[in-house]
């Protein structure tokens, strides 16, 4: 077994922390590093190298909660912390969620109303009813496979940058060379990129994954099997370092896109994802407008179900449920009804014509303060060895969580003072 896990090529290794990487360029974070990079040009462009380290490690420290206990996130938190500790993260986790998933379902068909025109309220309807569908009726075996080539679709984004005419020089400077003002429009900014970035939901979608992926598999959790333990956690480290590196590299490239095109053209100002692909239009062409607005389409789709399925792992362990995607729906109907719930209150949100700025606004608000007190249980699940047994986290992982963790508390500061 240990000999057959260490020869898997590279593709099949990648999975969880691949997909959870592309869904962290979700409409919604399209729409932030395109502000940023309208608003500031290539001036925060560094933050992008800065941030990968950050949330590669909680995203591998919430990887092996899940592989070593064979338990989500909130499972952990419910069997060994205090349950109105429990309650709290789960209650403003589903209302960041549902926030969220109304703002990209939005985006979504703002997006598709720019390639064909039409109803968007119908376009919103139609993303939020066939991510479901393909949610709860597609086996996880095919599901999984479909997820991890959606995130294809970032490649869109790399498209962008070939079609516009970027000054290499300028732009190499940006992203090597940190600059920062001390004022509230930078302050802002930066509270938004890591906001947007070091997200709640990542952290149950992936440790829930990793406990997916052992049913799959058919193998026990790695406390209780630990002679896999070695081969194990070095494929979790891999495709997490991987997929958060996929999340990075796009997002940068959004921002060397908007930076090259939107800023050197006098166009600072962007409230939307499909406002920057329009903005796009008449500056660098047709290619890359419709780059721009597939890519958003593209990343929605593997987004919303992770964002209703991240849900639905919280509720569905915080109250002890049957869950999983590997499971038919019959078995874990409560499951599946939260995705359901947790996505036709994504539409109901558009629905009722809420300000999607104002919306996003609330969703990083609500992760900004989630994200700091939920990392700091996390951190402490992982180096609890009544939890972990013998594999709680190095020393080096702990340093690089704990160190995202104070950053995103400084985040959340700012935010407040802000």
């Amino acid at each position: 077994m240990t000999e057959e896990i260490e020869k898997r090529p590279l593709l099949s290794v990648l999975g969880p922390g691949l997909v959870t990487g592309a869904a962290d360029d979700d409409p919604s974070g399209v729409g932030t590093y395109s502000q940023v990079g309208a608003q500031f040009g290539y001036g925060l462009a560094w933050t992008m190298l800065f941030g990968y380290p950050l949330l590669a490690a909680i995203q591998e420290v919430c990887a092996r909660i899940g592989a070593v206990t064979g338990k989500g996130i909130a499972q952990n938190l419910r069997q060994h912390y205090p349950r109105a500790l429990l309650q709290v993260v789960v209650v403003l986790l589903l209302v960041a969620n549902v926030i969220n998933l109304g703002a990209d379902l939005g985006a979504m068909a703002e997006s598709l109303g720019l390639l064909l025109p039409g109803p968007q309220m119908a376009y919103v309807v139609g993303f939020g009813v066939i991510s479901v569908l393909i949610e709860v009726l597609v086996p996880y075996k095919n599901y999984a496979r479909v997820l991890k080539w959606t995130t294809l679709s970032l490649f869109a984004y790399v498209g962008v940058v070939f079609v516009s005419h970027v000054p290499l020089a300028e732009a190499a400077r940006g992203v090597l060379i940190p600059s920062f003002t001390f004022d509230k429009p930078h302050a802002m900014a930066l509270v938004a990129i890591f906001g947007t970035t070091i997200s709640p939901y990542l952290f149950f979608w992936q440790a829930g994954q990793e406990v997916e992926e052992q049913h799959r598999r058919h193998v026990k959790p790695l406390m209780v099997s630990p002679r896999n333990a070695g081969p194990e956690l070095k494929r979790i480290r891999t495709d997490t370092m991987v997929g958060m590196a996929f999340s990075h590299i796009t997002a940068l490239f959004i921002v060397v896109a908007t930076a090259a095109t939107l800023h050197a053209h006098g166009i600072t100002h962007i409230e939307t994802a499909g406002q920057a692909a329009q903005a796009l239009r008449p500056i660098a062409g047709n290619l890359a407008f419709g780059l721009f607005a597939l890519g958003i389409i593209g990343t929605g789709l593997l987004a919303v179900p992770i964002l209703a399925g991240s849900a639905a792992y919280a509720v569905s362990e915080t109250f002890g449920w049957v869950e999983g995607l590997e499971r038919k729906p019959r078995e874990a109907k409560a499951f599946y009804g939260v995705i359901a719930v947790a996505t036709l209150g994504g539409i109901a949100l558009n629905l009722l014509g809420i300000d999607p700025m104002k919306a996003l606004y609330w969703a990083a608000a609500v992760n900004g303060l989630l994200a700091p007190p939920l990392m700091v249980v996390t951190m402490l699940i992982a180096r609890n060895p009544k939890v972990m047994g013998e594999m709680t986290i190095s020393n080096w992982l702990a340093f690089g969580g704990w160190l995202s963790t104070a950053v995103m508390g400084l985040v959340a500061a700012v935010f407040l003072l802000s």
